[in-house]
C-alpha cells in the first residue's frame, strides 16, 4: 500500500481502502464553516449536525441536553467562562455491547474571531483552501481532529470488517473555556479502555498537559480629579509592583522542567491577558482589574498553584506603602484546569506510535503541552488512558493565521483509522 511501511492484515488494509479522503476535507471545510464560539446557538447546532452524521455512520446516538445546575453543583465542576444558557452532549458508540475499546475525541466549540480586518478576505469562516492549507477559525483547534474522528468511523463502517471490540465517539462542548462538555460525557457514565483526544500536536505524541487556572486580581486606587492627582493615588500605578510580583513568580516556577517539555523555557506562564482600570479619561482611577492566566505544573494540586500566586500578591502588596494598607483581591473565576499525564510507559504509546510509524515511516516523539485540555478530564475523572494525537499546529491556534495543511489531515485519519482496526480486533 503506498505510504505504508511494516506488516498489516487483510482487514487492517480494508479499513485503510475504505477511508475517503474526499470526504474528510468536504467534512472539515463543513465543520469550519459553522461558527461554533463557545456557548453560542451555532455551538449547539454543530452538535446536531454531528450527531445525524454519526447516525449516518452507523453509531449509535447519545445526545442529550447538559443540566447546567447540577453540573455547576458537583464538587469536581471544571469551571466556564462564557455566558452559557444551554449545551449538549454527544457520543456515537458502535453497536454491540461492553466498554469501548478505543474512544476517540474532540470539541466542536473555537474561540471568538477578534480583529475581523486582520483575518485574510474577512472571513473567518471561510475554509478556503489555498496551496493544500485549509484556513478558517477553528481549522486546526479543532474541527480537523472532530474530522479524522469521523473519518475513522466511517472506514470502520464502509469497509464491513468486524471488531471484536467498539469503537466510540465523544464530541463535546465547552473544552475552550473550562471542559464542561468533557466533564458531563464523563458523569454521564460514557467510558471506553483508552482514548485519543486529537487536538494538533504538530505530529507529536502528547502524553502529558500543563494545567491552567484563570484569576482576577483587583487593585484598589483613589479617586481623584486628574489636574490634582497627587490628592489620590492610581489603580494602574499601584498595579505595577503586583505585575513585577506575578513575573517573579513565573520565572520561579518554570525551573526544574520536565524532560517531556523538550526546549520548551516557559511551559508554566502567567499572563495577564485583561486590563481594565478607570471609568473618566480625567480621573485618577480608582479601581484596576486584572485577568489572566497561570499554568499548573505537572502532578501539582490546583490548589496549591492558586496558593502561590496569592502569597506573591500578598508579600508585594506588604511591602507596597499603598497596598499594604489597600491589599488587592484575588479570585479565581472562569476555567480551572489540572495537570493531566498518561501514566509513564502506558502501552497505547507504543499502539499509536507504531500505527504513525506505520503510516508516515517515521515513529513520533513524545511530549508535554504546556496548555490545558481535556486529557486531565479522562485521565482523571474518568479514569480513562488518554493521549493527543492530531493534525495542525497548536502555535496556528486562537489566531488570524489559524490553518491546518489538508496532506496533514488526511495522514493522522489514516494513522488512527490504522489504530484502530488493530486496538478493536479487526478480522
Amino acid at each position: 500500500m503506498p505510504g505504508m511501511s511494516g506488516t498489516t492484515t487483510t482487514a487492517e488494509r480494508r479499513v485503510l481502502d475504505a477511508l475517503d479522503e474526499a470526504q474528510l476535507v468536504d467534512t472539515l471545510v463543513e465543520l469550519v464553516r459553522v461558527p461554533s464560539v463557545t456557548g453560542t446557538d451555532a455551538e449547539a447546532d454543530l452538535q446536531h449536525t454531528v450527531a445525524r452524521w454519526f447516525e449516518e455512520t452507523g453509531l449509535e446516538v447519545d445526545l442529550w441536553e447538559l443540566d447546567l445546575d447540577d453540573l455547576r453543583a458537583d464538587p469536581d465542576f471544571p469551571g466556564t467562562e462564557a455566558p452559557r444558557l444551554e449545551g449538549h452532549g454527544l457520543v456515537g458508540t458502535a453497536p454491540g455491547t461492553g466498554e469501548p475499546g478505543l474512544v476517540l475525541q474532540g470539541h466542536v466549540d473555537v474561540v471568538p474571531v477578534g480583529d475581523l480586518a486582520r483575518w485574510p478576505g474577512g472571513d473567518p469562516f471561510s475554509a478556503r483552501i489555498d496551496g493544500g492549507v485549509l484556513h478558517g477559525r477553528g481549522a486546526c483547534d479543532m474541527k480537523a481532529g472532530l474530522a479524522v474522528n469521523l473519518a475513522v468511523a466511517r472506514a470502520l463502517h464502509r469497509s464491513g470488517v468486524r471488531t471484536e471490540r467498539r469503537l466510540a465517539l465523544h464530541s463535546v462542548v465547552s473544552e475552550e473555556d473550562g471542559g464542561l462538555g468533557a466533564f458531563a460525557t464523563l458523569r454521564r457514565g460514557h467510558r471506553g479502555e483508552v482514548a485519543v483526544i486529537t487536538e494538533p500536536t504538530s505530529s507529536r505524541l502528547v502524553t502529558a498537559n500543563a494545567g491552567a487556572l484563570t484569576f482576577r486580581v483587583e487593585v484598589p486606587g483613589r479617586a481623584a480629579h486628574g489636574s490634582t492627582r497627587h490628592e489620590g493615588v492610581s489603580a494602574v500605578e499601584a498595579f505595577w509592583p503586583v505585575h513585577l510580583a506575578l513575573r517573579a513568580l513565573e520565572a520561579r516556577r518554570n525551573t526544574d522542567l520536565h524532560p517531556l517539555f523538550g526546549d520548551n523555557p516557559l511551559p508554566y506562564g502567567i499572563s495577564v491577558g485583561t486590563v481594565q482600570a478607570g471609568d473618566w479619561a480625567s480621573s485618577v482611577p480608582d479601581l484596576l482589574v486584572a485577568q489572566g492566566r497561570m499554568g499548573v505544573r505537572l502532578g501539582e494540586d490546583p490548589v496549591r498553584a492558586r496558593l502561590a500566586l496569592e502569597e506573591a500578591v500578598a508579600d508585594a502588596a506588604a511591602a507596597d506603602p499603598w497596598l499594604r494598607d489597600h491589599p488587592p483581591r484575588v479570585t479565581w473565576p472562569g476555567g480551572q484546569f489540572a495537570s493531566g499525564r498518561l501514566a509513564e510507559g502506558h502501552p497505547l504509546v507504543g499502539e499509536v506510535a507504531g500505527a504513525v510509524e506505520a503510516v508516515t515511516g517515521t515513529r513520533p516523539a513524545e511530549a508535554a503541552a504546556p496548555y490545558g485540555s481535556d486529557l486531565r478530564l479522562y485521565t482523571g475523572v474518568g479514569g480513562i488512558p488518554t493521549l493527543h494525537y492530531g493534525p495542525g499546529d497548536v502555535r496556528l491556534a486562537h489566531a488570524p493565521r489559524e490553518s491546518v495543511p489538508v496532506a496533514e489531515v488526511v495522514e493522522v485519519a489514516r494513522a488512527l483509522a490504522l489504530v484502530a482496526a488493530r486496538r478493536l480486533g479487526a478480522h
